[in-house]
């Protein structure tokens, strides 16, 4: 497979600081071309949000440089790559929590990361920055970790109701604060011409799937260029509209 990627990041209007971090890294391989896609949300309650994300980001960068080829390797399976990245976020954790203790603070990440390799792509999630599948539908493949989606789940609050409560943002895990990890853990098969699309919560509060999905309808020709224009465009769509968090998005497409 071979893959085009653009992504747009965002201040917002109101933040003081950009606490998104993201990463986009690409290999040749000798299963062929692999991508791994990365956005962390540090979060912007609690108190250097960046600092979090931004470690995050570093040590998956580590690792796809150096305890990837290790994987490839050796015997590279589904249940390998989500104990690696398992391990990898667990340390993180401890890391982030150690800091946080030794200085008083507190502080905290979300963590989407997307992996495309030998036909299939791999998704770890922890909070509610989301990862959606365009395959002429848009399709969002993974679950908000959020009281919200909780209370929904549940059957104890309507969309309707969800949109309005106080604690609509309020997280169930995150990377560095809590004691209790438990990532999604999703994979599927690529094809080409599919999109992905991995955002943090303030590219999609105040915009629509069908607007999403409209930004990504690409003519029969494009570039990385283009894809890039079209999330600056909803980003600016987001803006206009009073979204007061920090816009990030990544936009991975599959390519014949």
């Amino acid at each position: 497979m071979r893959y085009l990627s653009a992504f747009y990041t965002d201040i917002g209007t109101q933040k003081k600081s950009n606490q998104d971090s993201l990463l986009i890294q690409e290999a040749n391989t000798a299963t062929g071309t692999t991508l791994l896609a990365v956005l962390c949300d540090g979060l912007g309650g609690l108190q250097k949000g960046e600092i979090a994300s931004a470690e995050m980001i570093k040590a998956f960068s580590a690792w796809f440089q150096y305890q990837y080829p290790v994987l490839l390797n050796q015997r590279f399976t589904a249940d390998v790559l989500k104990e690696s990245w398992s391990k990898l976020v667990s340390e993180t954790h401890r890391k982030l929590t150690a800091y946080g203790k030794t200085r008083g603070l507190s502080l905290g990440t979300t963590v989407e990361a997307v992996l495309f390799c030998e036909k299939r792509y791999y998704v770890f999630h922890i909070g509610d920055c989301r990862v959606y599948k365009k395959t002429g539908v848009l399709q969002q493949i993974t679950k908000d970790q959020t009281y919200i989606q909780q209370e929904m789940d549940y059957g104890r609050m309507t969309l309707e109701e969800a949109i309005k409560d106080p604690k609509r943002n309020m997280l169930l895990q995150c990377v560095g604060a809590g004691n209790y990890l438990a990532p999604d853990f999703i994979q599927g098969e690529l094809a080409p011409e599919q999109g992905f699309l991995i955002c943090s919560d303030g590219f999609r509060h105040v915009i629509s799937t069908g607007e999403i999905a409209e930004g990504m309808r690409l003519p029969s020709s494009y570039h990385e260029d283009l894809m890039r224009k079209r999330l600056e465009g909803l980003t600016e769509l987001c803006k206009q509209r009073g979204e007061k968090d920090n816009i990030t998005s990544i936009w991975i497409q599959v390519c014949r």
